[in-house]
């Protein structure tokens, strides 16, 4: 696993010991950053469930102002902080081990909603929509986030979660991208 692209670029990012995380291959975060990027100027971004970190910091790499990583395994936490590290993007993110349900709710006492936010979550928990609503009715996605769910290819989302509408849906193999925009409203 590699930076793709930006300021880090190719720099190797470390893996999580053992078998808990599914880091996102460099094959799917090149296509990933090709349809949302491929480059940002300034966004705030919410990597839950970061595992490696590689999507937040692929978009800190590419640009993004911030990154707020969030995950519950502390193996992950630590590699997330030694990637940061090795990519010289700490001073841009701030990473936090908690469940993901319980970190919408600390995030939200900060009042900063994201501009890009990453949910792939183990593929067994199938609640990206629920947490994707959650963040909108804490005020934690901007008027025109865009929402980027990593799951199976055998489960679909489907195109709509409350306003986010799906604006594409690509299939690596098993692994399937669907990302998601909610539009400004007028």
């Amino acid at each position: 696993m590699r930076v793709i692209s930006g300021d880090a670029r190719g720099r190797a990012l470390k893996a999580v010991p053992g078998q808990s995380t599914r880091p996102t291959t460099d094959k799917v975060k090149e296509a990933l950053f090709s349809m949302i990027g491929p480059y940002f100027d300034g966004e705030r971004v919410l990597d839950l469930f970061a595992g490696t970190g590689g999507l937040g910091i692929e978009a800190l790499s590419r640009g993004a102002g911030e990154a707020v990583f969030i995950d519950a395994n502390p193996r992950s936490i630590e590699v997330v902080r030694a990637n940061l590290e090795a990519t010289r993007l700490t001073e841009k993110a701030r990473v936090y081990r908690n469940d993901a349900k319980k970190a919408i709710k600390l995030l939200e006492q900060k009042g900063e909603p994201f501009d890009l936010i990453f949910l792939d979550p183990p593929y067994a928990l199938k609640d990206c929509d629920a947490l994707l609503l959650d963040l909108l009715e804490r005020g934690l996605a901007a008027p025109d986030a865009v929402a980027v769910v990593e799951h199976e290819s055998s489960f679909d989302y489907g195109d709509r979660i409350g306003p986010f509408e799906r604006r594409r849906l690509a299939q690596y193999g098993e692994t399937a991208v669907s990302i998601y925009r909610q539009e400004e409203s007028e």
